[in-house]
């Protein structure tokens, strides 16, 4: 595993096939990059499905109230939303939408975003000034392209467990 530089603002998604570091950017999107820690220390996003990963574009994942595939998982449901967290206000930056950053899912109001995240495949500059820009993968961006393709997946890969890397 690389060097983690600032521990708190690190979160580690345990894939099938190893980990992927993600860097927060607390001081571009700091509410975003809260909530994020807040539900990957709950265990909130651990188990959840990557339920729309389209080839060439994106990997999305994060639905806590929806995407968990433990018991009565409905794969027809994940990414519907609807968690009781309240939403966050858009936090936009000039960070442009490149590869491996991470952006948060959100409906047709920009301050919709909840606990729902995409990791860009390649550079999606047309999301720029969209969608927030909270964070970057930097380690584990293979894994993250391996992720199985669909809108949803048959069988959908899972973060198996998202923590703070300071809390491990």
């Amino acid at each position: 595993m690389a060097e983690i530089k600032d521990p708190e603002n690190t979160i580690i998604v345990q894939l099938e096939g190893g980990n992927v570091l993600i860097e927060l950017l607390p001081d571009v999107a700091p509410k975003h990059s809260e909530r994020m820690k807040e539900l990957a220390r709950a265990g909130e996003y651990d188990n959840v499905c990557f339920h729309r990963v389209i080839d060439g574009f994106m990997a999305q994942t994060g639905d806590v109230a929806n995407g968990d595939m433990e018991d009565g998982f409905d794969l027809r449901s994940a990414g519907t939303g609807g968690s009781s967290l309240p939403d966050l206000p858009a936090e936009f930056s000039k960070l442009p939408h490149d590869r491996g950053t991470l952006g948060a899912a959100r409906s047709a109001n920009p301050n919709s975003a909840n606990s729902q995240f995409f990791i860009n495949f390649k550079d999606n500059h047309f999301l720029n000034g969209q969608y927030t820009v909270y964070g970057r993968v930097i380690e584990g961006m293979e894994l993250v392209d391996n992720i199985t393709k669909g809108e949803p997946p048959m069988y959908p890969d899972r973060m198996i467990t998202v923590k703070v890397a300071a809390d491990v």
